[in-house]
């Protein structure tokens, strides 16, 4: 079976599928997983504490899609997805520069702590990555106040920089237009 090339993005996906959270971010990693592989881009996902989301990954190679895998030393990865490319790093800076570095625009899915928390240090060092945010369920309402509240009185474009997305469809056409906007 042959893999189509990389056409799109490369894009960093932080989802989560464990502790208390939306009860539907399986499946949301799903659909996400396979829009993204079907689109073309190249998707980089960090794996750490125990936590690699399976079901974007699985969905994502299942489509025929490019994903790579940023981790800390806990990591096993399930027997299913063994050829995934996995990079193993031990500090979470090192993860979380090396995942910045790869990634031109940082996707949210709605999940846990351990992922908000993952995205927040991706994008905090600095690289000024986009990011898109798919608020189903108003799972990012909070940060969503955030940036409104306080990021408009200390990042310029902020507006521009960080969107957030109602639906599958929505966050693709946003990925697209900061990619291709140069943000």
């Amino acid at each position: 079976m042959s893999v189509p090339p990389q056409t799109g993005p490369v894009i960093a996906v932080f989802a989560s599928d464990r502790g208390p959270g939306d009860p539907e971010r399986a499946s949301l990693m799903t659909e996400c997983g396979l829009m993204l592989a079907r689109k073309g881009a190249h998707i980089v996902c960090l794996a750490e504490n125990g936590v690699v989301p399976v079901p974007l990954i699985t969905a994502a190679r299942s489509a025929h899609g490019h994903v790579e895998v940023i981790a800390d030393a806990t990591i096993a990865m399930p027997p299913a997805l063994a050829d995934v490319p996995v990079t193993v790093l031990s500090s979470a800076e090192e993860r979380h520069a090396r995942l910045t570095a790869a990634a031109s625009v940082f996707v949210a899915l709605p999940g846990s702590l351990a992922s908000a928390t993952a995205l927040f240090r991706a994008w905090s060092t600095g690289a000024g990555r986009p990011v898109v945010m798919l608020n189903r369920n108003r799972a990012f309402e909070a940060i969503r106040g955030f940036t409104t509240d306080v990021l408009a009185a200390s990042v310029p474009g902020y507006d521009r920089n960080i969107q957030f997305a109602d639906n599958v469809d929505d966050l693709w056409n946003k990925v697209i237009w900061l990619t291709q906007n140069g943000q």
